[in-house]
């Protein structure tokens, strides 16, 4: 299937209209405490290998969501800029979730699209709804 594409502020308003669906946020645990769209839940996409310090796919991560958010919920996957949401959400559809959209230009912007924080849109820090 074909990956709905969202800018940060088409992905505010159908989570406001929408109390049922989430945000996802894909980044690594520190990105995410950094600062992240309110109310956004965190499992990352990719995490860094403790030997290398470069990022690798997370094993876990189908897994943890699978967990945590039942595959008929509406999510709304970000990342810093939209790449790795984008991966997520394809690896999310393979696994049978059915409402998927990649908020391009996810936390910090892309290309012409500001990201959320730019947006003016409300953030918070801190591992408020980590669930990893």
């Amino acid at each position: 299937m074909a990956i709905r594409q969202v800018s940060p502020g088409q992905a505010a308003s159908e989570l406001a209209a929408d109390p049922t669906a989430v945000y996802l946020d894909v980044r690594t645990p520190e990105e995410f405490d950094a600062g992240h769209p309110a109310g956004a839940c965190n499992v990352p996409v990719l995490v860094l290998d403790p030997t290398t310090r470069r990022p690798r796919p997370n094993p876990e991560f189908v897994g943890m969501v699978q967990r945590h958010l039942p595959a008929a919920t509406k999510l709304l996957v970000g990342c810093q800029s939209g790449m790795r949401s984008q991966r997520a959400c394809e690896l999310l559809d393979e696994a049978g979730y059915t409402d998927l959209a990649n908020v391009w230009g996810g936390f910090g912007g892309a290309d012409d699209t500001p990201g959320w924080k730019d947006s003016g849109l409300p953030v918070e820090t801190g591992g408020v709804r980590r669930l990893v």
